[in-house]
């Protein structure tokens, strides 16, 4: 029998960490461009399913040693390969029961929106009353329709069971299922702010902020300067001059490239068409992650806390030094290499 219990149980037999199910008139209202019902008329439901990034993926980070791992097994690994295998197993399991269902990829690089919401001049709408391809349902909305927990301050989503460390996956069906109570627990985000003290670059502003109206509730965060987000994160600088070899391009259609701040003289590879985590969520989810165990609000709790030293970052204040090449005149201790 295809039940609420039923699916929810196989989604985490199948890998995911925590399940939760939304009816398909909580979007009512939605945006055309991210409204699931563009591209399933007659859903029904919604099913979120959250994916938790591992504490240790961001130990790397943290000490300033190892930074492919979240970039891999904390984000492209889960968004590109874990992911869609549970959510097209969970949509073969509805669909042999005769429900079509959508296994809703993560991050498509054919959306018709930009991470700003702002329409691309690349589709147009394939009928009237429709929208351009491809719809992109906004996924940290769609966790908070389906109960999955609440969208902090800073925007990040966070669950009662990891906090901010989760990555967020969804499946849209005909199917319809006994919908899950929009969350109303202990509220996590207590807008402690330590996400916009962390933040090496400042993209937050507490004082500008956005506000939706999602399913009858009132939901506030602050307004993200995404284009200094995606700089941080890479620790990255604007350099419209630089050798294609040694940048990339970022969202705004700026030539991009390591800062002499930065730990990697030229630029990493992607892993999983995601870029390098420089910053490692430094403000948005590690210093939010840190409040929320030392208030001991999240049920994935340790044994030893998250900060056990100073941890490294990027110094976006200082002065680069005198010398062209920061970095030619260092040479690690030979006892260090063994």
């Amino acid at each position: 029998m295809l039940s609420a219990d039923n699916v929810k149980k196989k989604a985490k037999a199948l890998g995911a960490d925590i399940v939760s199910i939304g009816s398909i008139d909580r979007w009512e209202g939605a945006p055309r461009q991210m409204d699931p019902r563009q591209i399933m008329p007659e859903a029904r439901s919604v099913i979120a399913m959250g994916f938790r990034v591992m504490r240790g993926s961001l130990r790397g980070v943290e000490e300033g040693t190892f930074f492919s791992n979240y970039s891999s097994m904390g984000y492209g690994g889960l968004n590109w390969l874990y992911m869609p295998m549970v959510s097209i197993n969970l949509a073969k399991h509805i669909e042999d029961r005769g429900f079509e269902a959508v296994p809703y990829g993560h991050l498509s690089p054919w959306r018709a929106i930009n991470n700003d919401g702002s329409l691309r001049d690349r589709s147009r709408p394939a009928g009237h009353g429709k929208a351009a391809p491809d719809v992109m349902v906004h996924l940290r909305i769609a966790a908070f329709l389906c109960g999955l927990g609440e969208i902090g301050f800073s925007k990040i989503f966070l669950t009662p069971q990891f906090g901010p460390r989760q990555r967020i996956g969804i499946l849209i069906t005909e199917a319809e299922f006994e919908p899950d109570p929009i969350y109303d627990g202990l509220q996590l985000c207590d807008r402690c702010l330590e996400c916009v003290k962390a933040c090496p670059i400042g993209a937050f502003d507490p004082q500008k902020t956005v506000k939706v109206n999602l399913a009858g509730r009132e939901v506030e965060w602050m307004d993200l300067d995404l284009a200094a987000c995606a700089m941080a994160f890479r620790g990255a600088q604007i350099d419209d001059d630089v050798d294609e070899e040694d940048s990339y391009v970022n969202h705004a259609g700026h030539r991009t490239r390591p800062g002499w701040w930065s730990p990697f003289k030229k630029k990493p590879g992607n892993i999983y068409t995601h870029g390098q985590a420089i910053c490692g969520a430094r403000g948005c989810m590690r210093a939010c992650m840190i409040n929320l165990e030392e208030r001991g609000v999240v049920e994935n709790q340790f044994e030893k806390p998250f900060r056990r030293r100073k941890p490294w970052s990027v110094d976006w204040t200082a002065e680069p030094p005198e010398s062209e090449d920061p970095v030619k005149d260092w040479t690690p201790q030979s006892e260090n290499i063994k």
